[in-house]
């Protein structure tokens, strides 16, 4: 269990890693209150944001008159007009052997990264299934859905061995970091997969989460290529949305019905895509700490105590909301889902959780109206189940201290249970009015 003196500890090498790349770093005390990490971390990423714009006033979408290589940090940046042929030199996101990426593509966002991804397949695998793990995310599927219409959608219900004996073209699995611990483990004891291409959603996974590289191992393998496609503005800016950037990682695996050829030439078509939809990163959301030692170490403890934070709340909800429970057990474990007893829409959801953070807040609690995850607070937001096509309520958990997420955590389930009996008694009393007339 982490206390409350050593996460200020560790909160201020955080902000102590921040504040030295700017040029003129500021005057730094350990912060006192978690309010004081929030405000300080933001503020000191605005401090960078506009010193970059600053010192880069002449840069322009057409590079007119800006001398030499542009760099962010760590990153180094050429390209011409509008970034269509941007090229990106710095550090990997990823932390782990990467002799096998062939190229990596970043885009102005994660789903930026996996649409253009998704349509450049098109000339090259123009008739094809594509396997998705149920709980996948709800706009990966809608995007396949509505414009990737040469993809036959195939929803799982387990993992690919279901259809593995089945004779067809060509097969693409869509892994998603989204979907719950039981289907993502199965899919990867899965026994000869008959796949030519995995693409990879590893958003919810820290760049160096043990299961990226199990995935990638899997994929080895059966020698299955792979794309990586990520948002970074996530679990990769040590807390802070610095900026949209997205990324597609392709991996060879030398597999003889997507062979390097192929697989290079998917790369070649998804950056026309890219180019064509204007989806090219701006490299001013490439936050200049990342790839440092310190990052790493820091960014580890981060996700390690969302992690323990997650599970704690996972164990805690089962037990005390066990008629209110939707998924607890998410592949990645940084965010569960409550399930109302009464149907809701969007809005009614998206109130619920509004009305959630602003009680909790009123209490002191660090609880906020978000709709992301991976903060230095916790967030609720509402959330859509495409698989069974309700609205439920998510809680995103943070690295707050133990003992501070656990009053969070029992905040929400009392909250929870307190208003469900409260619809409950509303709604009997509509139905006694309606039977009375």
């Amino acid at each position: 269990m982490e206390t409350l003196e050593a996460y200020l500890h560790r909160k201020h090498k955080e902000l102590s890693l921040l504040n030295s790349f700017l040029g003129t770093p500021l005057l730094l005390r350990q912060p006192g209150s978690i309010a004081e990490v929030i405000e300080h971390k933001f503020q000191l990423a605005a401090a960078l944001k506009a010193e970059h714009a600053l010192h880069d006033w002449a840069l322009t979408e057409t590079a007119w008159a800006y001398p030499g290589r542009l760099r962010v940090g760590p990153f180094e940046f050429s390209y011409d007009y509008q970034r269509a042929d941007l090229e990106v030199r710095g550090p990997s996101y990823y932390q782990f052997d990467d002799s096998a990426a062939n190229e990596t593509i970043y885009t102005s966002s994660g789903m930026a990264a996996i649409s253009a991804l998704l349509l450049a397949s098109a000339p090259l695998m123009p008739d094809a299934d594509i396997l998705v793990l149920p709980g996948s995310y709800s706009e990966t599927l809608e995007l396949i859905e509505s414009h990737v219409r040469h993809l036959r959608l195939v929803v799982l219900k387990g993992s690919p061995d279901e259809i593995a004996s089945q004779v067809g073209g060509l097969r693409v699995l869509l892994l998603d970091s989204c979907a719950p611990a039981a289907t993502f483990e199965a899919t990867l004891r899965c026994a000869s997969p008959r796949l030519d291409l995995v693409v990879f959603d590893t958003t919810c996974f820290s760049g160096s989460s043990g299961r990226i590289r199990r995935v990638l191992s899997w994929a080895h393998r059966w020698e299955i290529p792979i794309v990586l496609v990520r948002s970074h503005t996530k679990l990769d800016s040590l807390g802070l949305e610095y900026g949209r950037l997205g990324s597609a990682v392709f991996v060879d695996c030398e597999k003889r019905c997507m062979n390097h050829a192929q697989l290079k030439d998917l790369a070649g078509e998804m950056r026309k895509a890219v180019r064509l939809f204007g989806g090219a990163a701006l490299p001013a959301h490439f936050p200049p700490y990342v790839g440092t030692e310190a990052y790493w170490d820091l960014t580890n403890k981060r996700v390690s105590a969302i992690l323990r934070n997650g599970r704690r709340t996972a164990r805690y909800f089962a037990s005390a909301l066990a008629g209110s429970l939707a998924e607890l057990r998410f592949a990645h474990g940084l965010y569960v889902t409550l399930a109302p007893k009464r149907m809701l829409d969007e809005r009614q959801a998206k109130q619920m959780a509004a009305d959630l953070c602003y009680d909790l807040s009123k209490a002191g609690l660090p609880l906020r109206h978000a709709g992301s995850f991976g903060f230095d607070f916790g967030a609720a937001e509402w959330f859509h189940d495409k698989t069974h096509d309700r609205h439920l309520v998510r809680i995103a958990i943070p690295d707050l201290p133990t003992s501070l997420w656990d009053q969070v955590a029992q905040a929400v389930a009392q909250w929870w249970s307190v208003h469900e009996k409260q619809q409950f008694r509303a709604a009997s009393q509509s139905q006694s009015r309606l039977v009375f007339r």
